[in-house]
């Protein structure tokens, strides 16, 4: 499962463990301050924000070559762009912090910091091992624009894969188009695939021709199944599967340039190096 549906909205798992962290952290630090009557409850919200805005920055410093061209997009986190060792570090170190300071809220906080990252870290790594183990692109049907049938497999041909799920109707997904379009020739070594999600073929050659996008192996998804199938019920969402087909890596959301870089890292193959200029 990549994604949860709440009424229009959707959730990556990613961000919903995060939630889930942090919602325990306030439940085991309210049940213990209660005890020695030290509300921690204020103080966990301000490492949480403490540790967002440093994984914010820490992947802006990695990344910084994709964001010089655009400089506003550093404050734009609809690219689900953060590096979460930097955030981890920022909260061990605020929390260590806070606890020399606040000697009375020690236990309370203490306790809970280490319950939100005990969730956290558990079921981050369930996710994971579940996503290490699956094998193979989905069994679903897909055309050209012809409506000729056509299969993730022959399309991939032991190459890395990038499957871009994708309509019309969806501004995020529009607004991610050039730089998909560009990745295409930057990274020859590498498939990548636009599976449109419930539309007409026409309606989509129509589409490309208005954008003057040219991208290569789009695809119609009239059924919607591959969302279905992998899990996710949001728009865009891309899939990232190794030469082996395996799925590496997935992003719910708008890709920047920055964050399509960090995804296109889990593949090692020799051939995915950009082409010098």
């Amino acid at each position: 499962m990549i994604s949860v549906g709440i009424g229009p909205l959707s959730l990556s798992i990613g961000h919903l463990l995060l939630v889930l962290a942090f919602v325990v952290a306030l439940i085991v630090g309210a049940l213990t301050g209660r005890k020695r009557q030290t509300p921690v409850s204020g103080t966990l919200a301000d490492i949480f924000l403490v540790a967002m805005v440093a994984a914010r920055i820490g992947f802006v410093v990695r990344y910084f070559e994709h964001y010089q061209s655009d400089l506003w997009g550093i404050i734009d986190i609809r690219d689900g762009g953060f590096d979460m060792v930097s955030g981890l570090m920022a909260a061990l170190i605020f929390t260590a912090y806070l606890m020399w300071k606040h000697t009375a809220k020690r236990r309370a906080l203490g306790s809970a910091v280490a319950a939100g990252l005990i969730t956290w870290g558990f079921t981050t790594g369930v996710i994971a091992l579940i996503h290490q183990q699956t094998q193979g692109f989905p069994e679903v049907a897909l055309t050209n624009l012809n409506e000729q049938p056509v299969r993730l497999e022959t399309i991939a041909g032991n190459r890395p894969t990038v499957v871009n799920l994708w309509a019309t109707w969806c501004p995020p997904c529009i607004r991610e188009m050039p730089v998909l379009e560009e990745a295409q020739l930057r990274y020859p070594g590498i498939n990548f695939v636009f599976a449109n999600q419930g539309e007409h073929p026409e309606s989509i050659r129509k589409f490309l021709m208005e954008q003057n996008l040219n991208l290569s192996h789009v695809l119609s998804d009239r059924q919607g199944q591959f969302g279905r199938v992998v899990g996710s019920y949001g728009l865009p969402t891309t899939l990232f599967y190794s030469a082996e087909g395996n799925l590496v890596d997935t992003h719910l959301g708008e890709l920047s340039h920055a964050s399509l870089a960090r995804s296109l890292e889990r593949f090692d193959d020799a051939d995915d190096t950009p082409e010098s200029n």
